[in-house]
């Protein structure tokens, strides 16, 4: 049977392409809210961290009626760290709409994402976006997709994939270029008319893959998945296995089932062929697992999640403020805490040390890590994390390492100071054409080459730079690379930051903390402009005589100092340093605290 009332798509593309503003206006145009519903930007983005950074973390599902047809939508993440989420939901639909910035063109996460849904055979409808763009290059951009369908060894029929021209933003759609459109109804009826409808048998034993999970402390998880055949009814008994068999098959209940209606999620008595469904009641249910009618054992093969390439080592915090912030504050609370995270993230592993109070982390980069702690500590955990580290592997007796394909667009009075950074990062440069007064380049990169680069290349470029790296392969070591050519503050002692210190210090670099800030020994303070690391005293008094001239009791004026993100904080940490992480503070100290045992280490290693 063919379900000619429902079509499942998702929506992938480069991170701020506009995916997450375009579905906005296609629920707005199919009718998802009453009219005088008041509703916010970027709606699909829900949690806080998506709200404030502007990207799409998690993949999500919603959908619209359009004359009658249900079109099940997944708004994928851009970003390449969460490439994982976009490999998993890509199991659930029968087509994309690639959307490609009318600018910026065909970005690495672009090729990515396509990459993965050619090789599914998914058909392609690629939305070229954001047209009312003043730089738009519309003329170049189709050849663009066209040359990047030919270079990933599209089909015939997926290199006749229809283009249309939108504005998410204005809600507009048109299928020529030089016409702007007055709605999406262009959008719409492409879907309906290109995406096939799902295929199944609704009469036969039911079949339904787990592409998603979702966790709350209620329900406990719930899978989400496509029913691939037959119907699923409440209270229906279903045998529970994977297509590797690295668990044994388990008999197990049904107890809700939902569908989505708009952003609601609403309960059903049964689903049939072709629906998105959550269901709950199965306790260990993962993702990847096949639920099959009890008289059919069945398992469906899952797409192989790519690995992970960085890794950081999370640890319970001991620095002498510990306790003082986190609700959460010991080993065995971190630990629950990170092995429930993988339940919800196929992309991320964690592994124990020899060490009871640390945990090994890894994930598909930086961002991806950085998002778990600053989640983790909106939670109120308190820990201490290590720099990041990539993981090698070994391949045909080589030790080969991650390698990134970096794609940079630069102002042309930047290239020279970007060339050379990366020529010291080891990064081999592979194309280069002008963009208008723009320069596009693009390079192979080790993953580490990366690590501390970002806040070098937006000084370098004086904030116009725009860079972007997905994972491309992993090729033999390619030898050392300095991660960073700068020493750090460290504090003398234990007390709070005073202004009479503060000023004495900061002619030595650049300071992180202002006055009346609690630090201690072997707190990081600064950034010392040379190579090696300067210990000052911030908590300085000045001691008053009996006389004082006259100008002596001056203002004394500080710089202000230069605050650091969470971000900025893991790109900055040297290998003998932690990053100290609370609900309310984010510090950065020495592995060794105290500064004459710091000293007589470096001097029995010989630094």
């Amino acid at each position: 049977m063919v379900r000619e009332d429902l079509r499942n798509i998702a929506i992938i593309a480069h991170v701020d392409h506009g995916k997450t503003t375009l579905v906005d206006e296609m629920l707005k145009q199919g009718g998802a809210f009453r009219e005088n519903q008041e509703v916010a930007d970027r709606v699909m983005d829900s949690n806080d961290i998506e709200r404030e950074r502007g990207i799409t973390i998690l993949a999500k599902n919603t959908a619209v009626n359009y004359n009658g047809i249900k079109i099940n939508i997944i708004d994928t993440p851009g970003h390449a760290d969460f490439g994982g989420e976009v490999e998993r939901v890509l199991k659930m639909v029968d087509g994309v709409v690639l959307l490609v910035d009318a600018a910026e063109g065909c970005m690495p996460q672009t090729r990515f994402v396509l990459q993965k849904a050619l090789e599914m055979g998914h058909k392609i409808i690629v939305v070229v976006n954001k047209i009312d763009r003043p730089d738009a290059r519309l003329d170049e951009i189709g050849d663009e997709i066209l040359e990047l369908l030919l270079d990933l060894d599209a089909s015939d029929e997926q290199l006749e994939s229809p283009v249309l021209f939108c504005s998410g933003r204005a809600g507009t759609a048109s299928l020529s270029q030089y016409e702007t459109g007055t709605d999406l109804v262009p959008l719409f009826e492409t879907i309906v008319n290109y995406i096939p409808a799902p295929e199944g048998d609704p009469e036969g034993p039911m079949q339904m893959l787990i592409s998603s999970i979702d966790y709350n402390d209620y329900v406990g998880r719930t899978g989400i998945g496509r029913i691939e055949r037959g119907t699923i009814k409440v209270n229906q008994q279903v045998t529970v296995g994977d297509y590797h068999e690295n668990r044994k098959p388990y008999n197990s209940k049904i107890v809700t089932i939902y569908q989505i209606e708009g952003l609601n999620k609403v309960p059903v008595q049964e689903a049939t062929v072709g629906d998105i469904v959550w269901i709950s009641g199965i306790e260990d249910i993962t993702i990847g697992d096949t639920l099959c009618d009890s008289s059919k054992y069945e398992p469906l093969p899952f797409v192989k999640i790519s690995e992970p390439t960085v890794e950081m080592t999370f640890a319970v915090n001991d620095s002498p403020f510990a306790g003082r912030e986190g609700k959460f504050v010991t080993s065995r609370q971190l630990r629950e805490r990170l092995f429930k995270e993988t339940l919800r993230d196929v992309s991320l592993r964690v592994s124990e040390t020899e060490n009871t109070d640390s945990f090994r982390v890894a994930g598909r980069g930086e961002m991806h890590l950085s998002i778990l702690i600053e989640n983790m500590r909106r939670e109120g955990y308190e820990l201490s994390v290590s720099t990041p580290k990539v993981l090698m592997k070994e391949i045909d007796g080589v030790m080969c390492e991650p390698i990134e394909r970096l794609v940079i667009d630069v102002p042309e009075d930047g290239v020279g100071a970007v060339m050379e950074k990366l020529g010291s990062r080891k990064a081999e440069l592979q194309s280069m054409h002008p963009s208008g007064s723009r320069m596009r380049i693009e390079f192979l990169i080790p993953a580490r080459g990366l690590f501390g680069y970002k806040s070098e290349f937006l000084t370098d470029t004086k904030g116009e730079g725009v860079m972007s790296s997905v994972f491309d392969s992993y090729q033999p070591y390619k030898g050392e690379i300095p991660r960073r050519n700068t020493g750090s503050l460290v504090c003398f002692e234990t007390g709070e930051s005073i202004t009479y210190g503060l000023y004495n210090a900061q002619e030595r670099g650049t300071l992180f903390i202002g006055a009346g800030v609690p630090v201690y020994e072997g707190m990081i303070v600064g950034q010392s402009p040379k190579a090696e690391d300067l210990v000052i005293n911030v908590c300085k008094k000045k001691h008053l005589t009996n006389t004082r001239a006259s100008g002596s009791d001056d203002a004394l004026r500080l710089i202000p100092p230069k605050i650091l993100s969470l971000e900025d904080s893991l790109e900055f940490i040297a290998d003998d340093e932690l990053l100290e992480v609370t609900p309310k503070s984010i510090r950065i100290r020495k592995r060794i605290l105290d500064n004459s045992l710091r000293a007589k280490t470096r001097a029995k290693l010989g630094q």
